[in-house]
């Protein structure tokens, strides 16, 4: 597949990374001078962008100015022989630069038009602009994490912008199959909060039913006890899910109380829900008699659902995640470094390489050339005229 990622930041390029990531040929188009603005986002380690090289290795950077008519002209020879198209302009934009989905379809109508934008492209906030911290905001789940005596909290990850992108590329899969039924493309329509919702849905579905509106309460999940992140008599964290009632009844014959069962305040998750301040007290001053590695190794004797809090060092040195999830990301200045990889496995497919992060047009050349057909003479006036960036031939 043929991907044209007219996306930029990090819900779209997310959902490119996703494509590429199973085979696609992504074509990320981005503006001739200064690029993605992704590229200058924090951290950032020897002028590297950490946030831009994870998602867009692996991508060919295409230079060009889609303010400009020329430009434009140039984006929608790529479309014409393109099977998915990526973009993350506020709604309208695309339609007033003539590269709506209408527009598009009539040069090429096997096209699959993937679109992010913070509200929709339809109802009516479409057309206020949006970002991953909004969506996280008007979703709900800001007003659900944290503690109740704290403040609403974001995270500090993109985290909306992430579940979005992964949902973009999801549809985008969904589109494609059915024009392998149909042989006609589709538009393919994102908003960042709505996967996000859907995530925090039975808040909404306990509010219309009850009346009730979900609290923030810390690390409980507040639908099963006992739940939570505690601290190990040696100060290590650690969590622990007893989220059905088998677990939990393992729990208690872990922590040597198996009285535990059979007490009414503690033998059913409802009873547990209604006593649950009581019971985490109970749980806590048990780990805390225990350094963390202890507790963690009676609770998988006896088949807990439990593990350690890792922080990044944690997870860049476990055996499991070198073997299974991240991958070695080369050929840039951050040295001998690791990525996570692709989120699915498929029996047969080890994943791609990810081999150096693009830099601003410098892929222009020979897509241009190679896959358009473009002249050498044209590309030079395009360049000339600042249109688009290419470096010079080898």
């Amino acid at each position: 597949m043929t991907v044209v990622e007219l996306g930029s930041m990090y819900a779209a390029p997310t959902a490119g990374r996703m494509l590429r990531d199973f085979g696609a040929d992504v074509i990320k188009v981005e503006d001739p001078a200064a690029g993605d603005f992704a590229r200058q986002w924090q951290p950032a380690h020897l002028g590297q962008s950490i946030g831009f090289a994870r998602l867009n290795s692996g991508k060919r950077s295409v230079g060009v100015d889609l303010r400009a008519p020329e430009g434009r002209e140039v984006v929608k020879r790529l479309v014409a022989h393109a099977d998915v198209l990526i973009e993350n302009f506020r709604p309208g934009r695309m339609e007033a630069w003539g590269l709506g989905f209408a527009a598009l379809r009539e040069l090429n109508p096997r096209l699959v038009m993937c679109r992010v934008s913070g509200y929709g492209q339809d109802g009516p906030n479409r057309e206020r602009p949006g970002f991953g911290t909004v969506a996280e905001v008007i979703a709900g789940y800001a007003f659900l994490n944290g503690w109740p005596e704290t403040p609403p909290t974001a995270p500090p990850f993109g985290f909306a912008d992430s579940i979005a992108g992964i949902s973009a590329a999801y549809g985008t899969a969904m589109a494609l199959y059915r024009r392998g039924i149909t042989g006609e493309g589709s538009e393919v329509d994102i908003a960042l909060y709505e996967p996000l919702m859907f995530m925090l849905g039975d808040a909404v579905l306990h509010y219309t039913a009850s009346g009730e509106i979900m609290r923030r309460q810390g690390n409980s999940s507040g639908a099963a006890s006992p739940r939570g992140i505690y601290q190990a008599g040696d100060g290590g964290w650690l969590a622990i899910a007893a989220s059905n009632q088998t677990i939990a009844m393992r729990l208690f014959d872990a922590m040597g109380r198996a009285d535990l069962k059979t007490d009414p305040r503690y033998a059913t998750n409802t009873a547990r829900m209604t006593n649950n301040e009581s019971l985490q007290k109970i749980v806590t001053a048990w780990i805390q008699e225990h350094g963390r590695d202890e507790v963690l190794a009676i609770l998988e004797r006896h088949e807990v659902v439990a593990a350690a809090v890792n922080d990044a060092s944690d997870i860049a040195g476990d055996p499991h995640f070198r073997e299974r999830t991240l991958r070695p990301l080369t050929g840039t200045v951050l040295g001998d470094v690791v990525v996570p990889g692709p989120i699915l496995h498929i029996d047969g497919y080890d994943g791609p390489a990810y081999a150096g992060v693009p830099g601003v047009g410098e892929h222009t050349r020979e897509v241009l050339l190679d896959r358009l057909g473009m002249s050498e003479e044209e590309l030079g006036l395009l360049q000339a005229a600042g249109v688009v960036s290419a470096p010079a031939a080898a």
